[in-house]
């Protein structure tokens, strides 16, 4: 083969069906349905695998891996043994060291000096750093037999947002993109906040876009990152001198060239790229609008708290999700970073409680009044857990602690959860699970689950596998937290 024209002359099937699945054939299901735009991914994509709980979905993401022992696995008879030396016993319960504590000589317990109380119809234990989290108890499942196989934060997180510890695969998001499709074509689908934390002190994780990439998945499933400060979107608005009328012929004379390109060679990816400058064009319109918080009446931003009103916090992140929510948005993920307490974690944890404790509160209240808690799912945590031992120096007053994958805690809510529970046990030291255990895959298939998909029939063909969020490990929805 010598030239293009020769390659095309060579078509393939599979490519006869995808080129003509983007032409005369969608064209006309776009006709039937409505739509004056053609779209190259045909109806599959967007047809629940069975009946949905829920429309969308938010994942608020505490980066760096909350100590579950301070917050929602209280175990009181701990304290009994301050400062008890646990170095035999790990060794004889086959504890993986980090190398940040694998020199120490001791590893002296460290139970947490934060005060618990039961709150709601459960009577879940919840620490004196959530009162506004207490305040929900009901609205809320807590799940304490979360587990991984993760101890560090890049492989970790990788696998709460990818389904993988390996660098490659699609997000989370992008699965729910590509397998239900948009609601609104005038934002994206799928939408990431950055949320800022306030103390100057906290130790911040590192992170990338291949927490909320697209993978092998088609480029337009990506998480699109809206800034916090500025700008939602860089470059959003037309230079100057730039009418709306001439940036329209712009794109129309752009859209023709890639479609002749696509034409000619068939990368899916092209039609990617004429689709983002078209949500582009629409978002110069749509972005403003959803960036204007000032129609939002007072009462909202007290029930958020006041710094629902300082751009790029908690808070105000947690208001935009509620607000692209109910323009369409189909999954919101709102990334809080500071989470990783190895040394002064009763400073460092009481400050990122208290940055997003009032938010999260007001965002549930916000959308249970709003009629939309019943079919948006809420998902609040972090990578892994924290360990019962103290990291570097103990006091009566201060500790650190180390990662832990064996368990840890989250909260999820709305979509056709069971509020006012508490799933899942640990042992007294918070160290394995006794009841209950909950894999990140059985999150994941959960997940899906609730939002119409099967997680072993949302697949995707890549190298030659069927590639799927949860793998080829067993996987299962937790039907027992399900109303």
């Amino acid at each position: 083969m010598n030239s293009i024209t020769d390659y095309n002359s060579a078509i393939t099937r599979r490519q006869f069906f995808r080129k003509n699945g983007t032409g005369l054939g969608v064209a006309a299901l776009s006709s039937l349905l409505g739509s004056g735009r053609a779209f190259p991914d045909v109806m599959q994509e967007m047809i629940p695998h069975i009946a949905p709980k829920a429309k969308r979905a938010i994942y608020i993401s505490l980066i760096g891996a909350p100590s579950q022992l301070d917050l929602f696995d209280y175990k009181p008879e701990l304290k009994k043994r301050f400062k008890e030396d646990l170095k035999g016993w790990l060794a004889k319960e086959g504890q993986r060291l980090t190398g940040m504590t694998s020199g120490q000589a001791a590893f002296p317990l460290a139970p947490t000096i934060f005060k618990f109380a039961q709150s709601g119809q459960s009577g879940a234990w919840i620490s004196e750093l959530l009162p506004w989290t207490a305040k929900m108890a009901d609205d809320i499942c807590i799940i304490k037999s979360m587990h991984t196989e993760a101890i560090n934060h890049e492989p970790a997180n990788q696998l709460v947002y990818t389904g993988s510890m390996q660098s490659g695969k699609a997000s989370l998001g992008s699965w729910l993109s590509y397998g239900l499709g948009s609601m609104n074509e005038d934002l994206p689908t799928f939408v990431v906040l950055h949320a800022q934390h306030s103390s100057p002190y906290s130790n911040v994780q590192a992170i990338s876009a291949r927490l909320w990439g697209s993978g092998y998945l088609p480029g337009k499933h990506a998480g699109v990152a809206l800034r916090s400060k500025g700008d939602p979107v860089l470059y959003l608005e037309d230079a100057p001198g730039i009418s709306r009328n001439l940036r329209r012929k712009m794109l129309d004379g752009l859209n023709a060239m890639n479609q002749r390109s696509y034409e000619a060679v068939g990368d899916p990816e092209i039609q990617t790229r004429i689709q983002q400058y078209e949500m582009a064009f629409r978002m110069q319109a749509s972005v403003p609008e959803l960036a204007d918080m000032s129609g939002e009446p007072e009462h909202i931003f007290e029930l958020y708290g006041k710094d629902s009103k300082v751009g790029g916090s908690f808070a105000a992140s947690a208001l935009m999700a509620r607000r692209l929510l109910e323009r369409g948005t189909r999954f919101v993920q709102i990334f809080h970073r500071g989470w990783d307490q190895h040394g002064d974690l009763p400073r460092d944890l009481t400050s990122q409680c208290k940055d997003v404790d009032q938010g999260v509160y007001g965002l549930i209240q916000d959308l249970k009044q709003r009629g939309m808690l019943e079919d948006t799912l809420v998902v609040f945590g972090g990578e892994f857990g924290r360990t019962i031992y103290c990291q570097g120096g103990l006091s009566e007053t201060n500790y650190g602690r180390d990662h832990h994958p064996r368990c840890f805690s989250l909260w999820i809510a709305g979509g056709g959860i069971k509020g006012g529970q508490v799933y899942g046990e640990t042992d007294e030291m918070s160290y394995n699970i006794v009841q209950n255990p909950v894999h990140i895959r059985d999150l994941h298939a959960t997940i899906l689950n609730q939002l119409g998909l099967n997680h072993e029939k949302l697949s995707f063909k890549f190298q030659g596998l069927d590639q799927k969020l949860t793998g080829v490990e067993p996987a299962k929805v937790v039907k027992d937290i399900l109303a």
